[in-house]
């Protein structure tokens, strides 16, 4: 009995899960390779600082990234720009400060120990200006959406011009094939050209994107490099350790009978 309640549930499942691929309601995200994967993973340098110039130049506009600081741009383990590099992408922005003498506030340009500049000056401001939704912070966000890096990726190649018959879209709303239930308040932002790489790379959509997830994964978890540093190090204490705690139980009861 409860064999063929266990077929029966296989069965249910297989049938759901390709109705719902065949109807467009469920669609895994792409697998890129990313060179941050695996145990001994790390970021591509070239990849972070084109991935910071697509956020600066595309996302920036409506995306805070409230937790990163313009110094992190120089960090070991980040885009790791020059000290010269960052202090003039941070002048760039303006933030407020003071107040001065006479107790006033005033604006000045950006310096290292800075927050990126958000691009609203509260989250009444985005609202107003996005039709009444928030765009979320970027900071975290690999890490605060399942499938992570590859979501991310996916979401950002994932528009169709248009909506499969049934599927209706109100104003303000797009079609996105990796979206929940395949509808986005947020535009397609990622197009052919949508920058000129200071490194010479043919800025496609598909390079954007992977370059822009890239940073963003980054953001997230700044420390993954020197984590995995460590990890990978005391993996290595472990098995010596354990190689010298063996070879010494030999030694001690050599000469013991059993």
């Amino acid at each position: 009995m409860k064999r063929i309640n266990i077929f029966a549930l296989m069965i249910t499942f297989l049938f759901t899960t390709s109705f719902a691929f065949a109807e467009g309601e469920m669609h895994a995200p792409m697998e890129p390779d990313w060179s941050f994967q695996g145990p001994l993973g790390k970021f591509d340098r070239a990849e972070l600082q084109r991935g910071f110039q697509v956020y600066t130049e595309v996302c920036a506009s409506c995306h805070s990234m409230d937790l990163v600081s313009y110094r992190n741009l120089v960090q070991e383990g980040g885009p790791e720009f020059s000290e010269k590099q960052a202090k003039a992408m941070a002048a760039m922005f303006e933030v407020e400060a003071g107040p001065d003498a006479d107790g006033e506030m005033f604006m000045r340009p950006a310096i290292l120990s800075d927050k990126f500049v958000s691009p609203w000056k509260n989250e009444q401001e985005g609202r107003i200006s996005n039709g009444g939704a928030y765009p979320p912070d970027l900071s975290v966000m690999v890490k605060a959406r399942s499938g992570g890096a590859d979501y991310v990726y996916s979401l950002l190649l994932g528009y169709e011009d248009e909506a499969p018959e049934g599927v209706t879209l109100d104003d303000g709303v797009y079609y996105n094939i990796y979206a929940k239930n395949q509808k986005i308040a947020m535009p397609q932002v990622i197009y052919e050209d949508g920058v000129e790489y200071t490194d010479g790379t043919m800025a496609t959509e598909v390079q954007m994107a992977k370059d822009v997830t890239a940073f963003l994964a980054w953001s997230a978890e700044p420390k993954l490099e020197e984590r995995k540093r460590i990890g990978f190090k005391v993996l290595v204490y472990l098995i010596i350790l354990s190689f010298l705690l063996y070879f010494t139980n030999k030694r001690i009861w050599r000469d013991t009978s059993h």
